[in-house]
């Protein structure tokens, strides 16, 4: 199944082939959640969001250049939803709880840790899900992108339809503002 690439997926799917897009969607549906999810701060969200990118993927699928990658052009539509969301709804935040359980990041003890290491890191991890959360959504989404996603500044430049330049300047901010704001989180306590 990964053999075929995506483009042919695509020629598929517009030509009527169901099978071909629930391929595409296969392929793709954890990596666009995973990075929703961090983005918005909330499982939920990222799942609702998700599904309307793919069906409006499904919409406009004749319309995709194939001069762009599938999974850039999907998740460019994913981030309009999430922005347009934002606007019309205001997301609040989830609880740091419920990230930790959408995540499945729950932390593991090595046998000769201290009893309260599980407990410090789990406290490490939803200090920086916190911090992430309180950088402004332009610098925080680069950063995701770059860093969770492993996308290259020139992958992000064409999801996030900004210059290279700019890229490079929110993802420089981004780690600036979070370094800061874990910072003043440990100077808090």
């Amino acid at each position: 199944m990964d053999s075929v690439t995506d483009q042919s997926l695509i020629e598929q799917s517009i030509a009527g082939n169901d099978r071909a897009f629930e391929q595409l969607v296969y392929r793709y549906q954890e990596r666009l959640v995973h990075s929703l999810e961090h983005a918005t701060g909330s499982r939920e969200d990222a799942l609702e969001i998700a599904q309307q990118a793919f069906v409006r993927a499904w919409q406009k699928l004749s319309t995709f250049r194939a001069e762009a990658q599938f999974y850039s052009w999907l998740y460019r539509i994913a981030r309009n939803i999430a922005v347009s969301r934002l606007r019309q709804n205001r997301i609040q935040t989830s609880s740091l709880d419920s990230l930790t359980d959408a995540s499945g990041m729950e932390p593991v003890a090595d046998p000769d840790d201290a009893p309260t290491a599980p407990m410090e890191k789990a406290e490490r991890i939803s200090a920086v899900r916190a911090a992430l959360q309180q950088i402004p959504e332009e610098f925080r989404q680069a950063l995701v992108l770059k860093e969770i996603d492993g996308f290259s500044y020139e992958e992000i430049s064409q999801v996030m339809d900004i210059p290279m330049g700019t890229v490079r300047s929110r993802i420089f901010r981004a780690r600036h503002e979070l370094s800061e704001r874990l910072k003043r989180m440990l100077d808090d306590e």
